[in-house]
Formats: C-alpha cells, structure tokens, sequence
C-alpha cells in the first residue's frame, strides 16, 4: 500500500531563487505533528513506491514526481499543471 501526505512547505539552497534546488520538503502528519525530508529521502520514497507526494495551491492539488536534469541529477518536481513556476517552488519555507 501506498501512503500519500501534502508537501506544504521546502527549504531552498538559495531562497530568493524561484528555480534553485530543493534541500528538503515538510507538511504536517495525520497525526498533527510537522515531519520534515530531504530531497533525496523523499526521491528515495517516491522511486520505492512506498509513498506519494502531493502540493495542493489554490485549491488544485498536483503529484509530486522525480525528474532528471540534463546531467542525470534527481530533483523533484510537480506534475505539468500548466502552472509557472513550478507550485512546489513556491511553497513557503520550512521551519
């Protein structure tokens, strides 16, 4: 079985950027408590099929998948949703 949970919030290398990588990504549990990965841990989740990521703006929720750049780097990212930029660089920052 596959569990599934919100990405609400990311930590940026460089937060002014809307285009730079992903250190890690956060929500909140069923269970009321904030959890809190790494960009690979949850790569690694996601290719394990133990679990799947979502974002939901503006009332549109959207899968988080793995992408490759051109060089062979994982990195994560929405769904194509036709929105720019991408809605999981613009969740707010992580405590």
């Amino acid at each position: 079985m596959t569990n599934t949970a919100q990405i609400m919030c990311i930590n940026k290398s460089n937060r002014q950027s809307a285009h730079e990588r992903i250190t890690h990504v956060g929500g909140v549990g069923d269970n009321s408590q904030r959890w809190k990965i790494t960009q690979p841990e949850a790569i690694a989740l996601i290719k394990a099929g133990t679990w799947k990521f979502y974002t939901s703006v503006a009332g549109k929720s959207v899968w988080v998948i793995v992408a490759r750049t051109g060089q062979g780097h994982e990195y994560l990212k929405t769904e194509n949703d036709g929105e720019q930029p991408n809605n999981l660089l613009s969740l707010p920052e992580c405590p």
